[in-house]
């Protein structure tokens, strides 16, 4: 898919990833850009500064886990664009948990980073499958394909993301809907480097992964996958690399993460908290 007259949506758009991909479908050509945020403020903004630059955006507020919330914005994308192209679900949620996360923690991890995806295929869908046109985009992670030592919600909750775009894409590809799920590793936005200052083991094992990126270069490619309809988005080829040697012997893969992520550690400056 090419972006030149389509109309966008995108949840958790108001920074990061999701503000850095706006601005790319806006300038690739889109029709129309509804930029989404639990921040409303922010969204008003990267809406804003679209329409600066010469592209057409509106923002809302909206909790990305709520399906009442995701079902208007595709009404807004109708109402004021006339269409429905693309949807991407990109908000997301991380609190660097294991096993024994609260049971608060696993329930919001499973609202945002699976049911947000959920409901907004519903959401979409209808309006895609009439046109037999349109594009789900699922933000998951690289621990979609791996795993993120340290933080068990997200590891979990990332890999059923990555299940649900595919079974979208088997389902839905011969009816005109491509699906893609975007798979980064460290990409330089608050989300990581918030926990990288506070010395998060699940920070620091992305950073043993492979290098931190600009939110920019993500956004770069997604439009590139999109345009060749690929179901994996990679920004980081490590990912990829990692992923096939795990398919190829998970035994050998599972020992030499244990050990990247023990080095990672051991070699971590101390922030004094054990």
């Amino acid at each position: 898919m090419e972006l030149t007259g389509r109309v966008a949506v995108l949840t958790g758009a108001g920074h990061g990833m999701g503000a850095a991909m706006a601005a790319r479908f806006a300038a690739a050509g889109a029709r129309g850009v509804v930029v989404s945020d639990l921040d409303g403020a922010a969204a008003a903004d990267v809406a804003a500064a679209i329409t600066r630059a010469g592209g057409r955006a509106v923002g809302r507020q909206a909790d990305a886990a709520s399906r009442t919330d995701l079902r208007a914005l595709v009404e807004v994308a109708l109402d004021e664009y006339g269409r429905l192209d693309v949807f991407c679900s990109n908000a997301g949620v991380v609190f660097g948990t294991g096993v024994h996360a609260s049971d608060e923690h696993w329930r919001r991890s499973f609202e945002l980073n699976v049911l947000q995806h959920v409901y907004a295929a519903q959401a979409a869908l209808p309006a895609m499958l009439a046109a037999r046109d349109g594009y789900l985009v699922i933000t998951a992670s690289g621990a979609g394909l791996l795993t993120l030592p340290g933080d068990a919600p997200y590891s979990v909750t990332k890999h059923a993301a990555v299940a649900l775009a595919e079974w979208l894409a088997m389902t839905y590809r011969t009816r005109g809907i491509r699906v893609s799920a975007l798979c980064p590793l460290g990409v330089r936005t608050p989300f990581l480097i918030d926990g990288v200052r506070a010395d998060h083991p699940a920070a620091n094992a992305v950073l043993a992964m492979g290098p931190l990126i600009e939110p920019e270069e993500v956004a770069d490619a997604v439009l590139a996958a999109m345009a060749k309809e690929e179901l994996l988005i990679l920004p980081h080829p490590e990912a990829g690399e990692a992923y096939a040697r795990k398919a190829a012997d998970p035994d050998e893969w599972l020992r030499e993460t244990a050990a990247t992520v023990a080095n990672a550690r051991s070699s971590a400056p101390s922030n004094g908290k054990g």
